[in-house]
């Protein structure tokens, strides 16, 4: 394995509060890394420390062979870096704007690069409309295109897609995963929990603590133990209640119009689930077991007592 990113307890601190605190961790070459959190989790502070864009208090990184703290500009040459708010222009065209990093970048024929780009991302057909007036998706196709335009080894996705729409969202997951394939290293945020599903690794923060690191997979066989059953057509407040006093049942989340219930194992079954429903007249729920969610694994790390040292 080629690891290209290594953080060992990287600390960030503003005054007394501790944003990062002690975070350690590798990324290897062609992985796509997931890093998940509330707002406020320390998510953004980490890739600003590994951007080299924000020096740590504490600890060590090192991206793409350089240390953050030393070389902070080779760092900032061998990535690219993306955000919801990435710095276009929105009064220039596609095009434009891609020319107009490339000449930051001060790549070699950037005319024919600039091109590539355009067709890797099928953004060839907008190359000369005004940025402002594009659809979310395509604009984030273009904030991505212009992190990619000097082939960084690894690329930062700071929240690629909020508020963009669920189809535009599996279009870029697509390039993602396109690149990952290709041998680019993808370091990912993300409040989306189905897209965080596409990641290979995934750790999870809280409070500026790496709360858990593994697979998908893994994450949801050791974080959330026993059994879930999604519970349907009934009154959510009601039965939540109901479920909540129900022996053998850990955990009941609202997930929609929806009920997560997590019962231990050898714990309560669908019938018996129903039943109690039923007794408290709440009849006519509709009950099936499910695969854990990632979202059932982000509530479990927010709640330990809910994970698995509750199981």
């Amino acid at each position: 394995m080629n690891t290209v990113i290594e953080v060992r307890d990287l600390t960030r601190r503003f005054g007394d509060f501790v944003a990062v605190d002690r975070v350690s961790f590798h990324v290897e070459k062609g992985e796509i890394f997931g890093y998940l959190g509330a707002n406020g989790a320390g998510k953004s502070t980490t890739i600003r420390m590994l951007c080299g864009l924000l020096a740590p208090t504490e600890g060590v990184a090192m991206v793409a062979g350089h240390d953050i703290r030393d070389d902070a500009r080779k760092v900032r040459a061998a990535i690219g870096y993306m955000s919801q708010k990435f710095s276009l222009y929105l009064d220039l065209p596609v095009r434009a704007n891609l020319e107009f990093y490339a000449g930051a970048y001060e790549i070699e024929s950037p005319r024919k690069r600039v091109q590539e780009i355009l067709e890797l991302l099928d953004l060839e057909v907008h190359r000369d409309q005004i940025t402002g007036a594009l659809p979310g998706g395509t604009r984030q196709r273009l904030g991505l295109g212009c992190a990619l335009l000097h082939r960084p080894e690894i690329v930062f996705l700071d929240e690629p897609t909020a508020g963009v729409d669920p189809a535009s969202r599996r279009d870029f997951w697509r390039l993602i995963r396109s690149l990952s394939r290709e041998g680019t290293t993808v370091f990912v945020t993300t409040h989306y929990m189905d897209e965080a599903e596409y990641c290979q690794r995934i750790g999870l923060m809280v409070d500026g603590r790496l709360a858990a690191l593994d697979t998908p997979r893994a994450l949801k066989r050791d974080l959330v133990p026993g059994r879930m059953f999604r519970v349907s057509n009934v009154d959510e407040r009601a039965s939540r209640a109901v479920l909540s006093g129900m022996s053998g049942v850990v955990d009941v989340q609202p997930f929609g119009t929806r009920l997560h219930v997590r019962v231990r194992p050898g714990g309560p079954e669908a019938p018996d689930l129903g039943k109690q429903l039923s007794q408290a007249g709440l009849s006519g729920a509709e009950i099936e077991e499910i695969e854990p969610t990632l979202e059932d694994v982000f509530l479990a790390v927010v709640d330990p007592t809910k994970g698995s040292a509750a199981a």
